[in-house]
């Protein structure tokens, strides 16, 4: 991943992560790494669910494709690092993030599927902005696989903008900022719980 996109991922979101957060993910890798096999799973079924909702939309369709293909084999490559590691890929309760992103996603067309693409781009970006967050502190194993995920994590931010402009009936810019600005305190405000996409937890 070049300079140039991690610095337009950064410019796209609204905060940086807490130095905080990173000190968490730092003392709790095995739930860091849980989860992020979680967020991987999930990525992939949000974008095989955009290809079974709208059929006729050939674009979305190709590139919603490829997404999938690529987030499931980010979530074995996770699940081999858990193995290796002897930690038990095991369910954990979800954390608010995804949630409350989509709580205010209109219901009807086209603009729920604009507001999805748009919710779907500001996870991928923060996920590149934490993956680059993470990469100073990590062993050499994770370094080398989260810079590797920085390449597609910031393809699919790209993509799911390009296709929510696509696909708008009217500018997005307002929606977009509306979003950034809800994901803004998701991240900055007070956890109740650490997970890959939480603020920072309240402490035990």
């Amino acid at each position: 991943m070049t300079t140039h996109s991690l610095d337009e991922i950064q410019s796209f979101l609204t905060c940086e992560t807490p130095d905080a957060w990173v000190q968490w993910a730092l003392e709790h890798p095995d739930i860091m790494l849980i989860d992020h096999a979680h967020c991987e799973k999930k990525a992939a079924a949000s974008a095989l669910g955009l290809i079974y909702r709208y059929v006729d939309r050939d674009e979305l369709l190709q590139k919603m494709s490829r997404l999938a293909r690529e987030e499931l084999r980010h979530f074995e490559r996770v699940l081999s690092i858990l193995k290796k590691r002897k930690i038990p890929y095991q369910h954990l309760t979800p954390g608010r993030y995804a949630d409350a992103l989509r709580q205010p996603v209109r219901t009807h067309e086209p603009v729920k599927l604009v507001d999805t693409l748009i919710v779907g781009a500001i996870i991928e970006a923060r996920s590149c902005e934490r993956f680059a967050k993470l990469l100073p502190h990590l062993d050499s194993e994770l370094r080398d696989f989260y810079e590797d995920l920085l390449i597609s994590e910031s393809r699919h931010y790209r993509d799911y903008l390009v296709l929510a402009n696509q696909y708008a009936p009217e500018p997005i810019e307002e929606r977009v900022q509306f979003f950034l600005e809800l994901e803004r305190d998701l991240i900055v405000s007070t956890d109740t719980l650490f997970r890959f996409h939480s603020g920072v937890p309240e402490p035990c």
